[in-house]
């Protein structure tokens, strides 16, 4: 198994960490000193880059020590580790394919291990694919679920002996497109709807100890030239007029993280008011 560490006692200036991000983005944490989570240790699957690595660095900017999972990303998974160990805490990735579940098994053991446990699971890791029905096929169909259902069903149950011992969270990401229907996307929009009912049935088979919510992110610009002129498009038909950002997504996601766990089996739709 790969595995990648901040360097120890790294302590860059906060602002080589955060020259890409909106400092405005979340009040709230400003509010509480942008420690929400001090003390907790998280884990986020494919979390070396897009949403992933915003999570991974709004949360260890909140305090957490974090954990990411990467599959081919070995490059994205280094510059991740080490600008989330920037905050001040510890940062690690390791390699891991999310439908296996020897691979995940042994992530789980070792994020414990070197983290001392685990308090918080964030399932991001996912595929999306465009194709038309017509021409959708059983393979493209089984590899959407085996990545974006089967793999956080996988990791939350090999993760339950962890959170159980901490009463943690579990936060999965969904989608808008498991919430609308989008008809070049039957296989992704099914394998997320899937998704927002696996939280729901969670939520309630985990309980008392364990929280599990969900946020479905809308149309986020990360900033890719080749969706560009599809972005702008949906700008248009967004009522807030523009496109979410990463950032966004991971203060979503903080607010789950750090909310009373009387808050379980939600799903909030991150969509600028597309989805309405």
């Amino acid at each position: 198994m790969g595995l990648f560490k901040a360097p120890a006692k790294r302590k860059l200036p906060i602002a080589k960490c955060s020259d890409s991000r909106d400092s405005n983005y979340n009040p709230w944490m400003a509010r509480n000193d942008g420690k929400l989570l001090s003390g907790k240790t998280v884990l986020i699957t494919g979390g070396a880059r897009r949403l992933g690595r915003a999570i991974a660095l709004a949360l260890a900017e909140a305090g957490a020590d974090v954990a990411i999972t990467f599959r081919n990303s070995t490059r994205e998974a280094q510059h991740t580790v080490i600008d989330a160990g920037c905050f001040g805490g510890r940062a690690l990735a390791l390699r891991c394919d999310i439908t296996d579940e020897k691979s995940v098994r042994s992530a789980i053991k070792e994020t414990a291990r070197e983290l001392g446990g685990l308090d918080i699971l964030v399932n991001n890791a996912a595929n999306y694919e465009t194709v038309t029905f017509e021409k959708l096929t059983l393979k493209q169909w089984d590899a959407i679920f085996a990545s974006n259902t089967r793999g956080p069903f996988l990791v939350s149950r090999e993760a339950l002996k962890y959170l159980r011992e901490r009463k943690g969270k579990i936060i999965n990401l969904g989608s808008l497109g498991g919430l609308r229907p989008w008809a070049s996307h039957a296989h992704y929009c099914s394998s997320k709807a899937a998704v927002h009912m696996l939280t729901k049935v969670m939520a309630k088979a985990l309980a008392p100890e364990i929280a599990v919510n969900c946020v479905a992110p809308g149309m986020i610009d990360l900033g890719e030239k080749a969706a560009a002129g599809f972005m702008k498009k949906m700008a248009r038909q967004t009522p807030m007029r523009r496109n979410g950002r990463g950032e966004e997504i991971a203060a979503a996601v903080l607010f789950f993280a750090a909310a009373p766990k009387f808050i379980t089996g939600q799903i909030l739709a991150v969509d600028g008011g597309l989805g309405l």
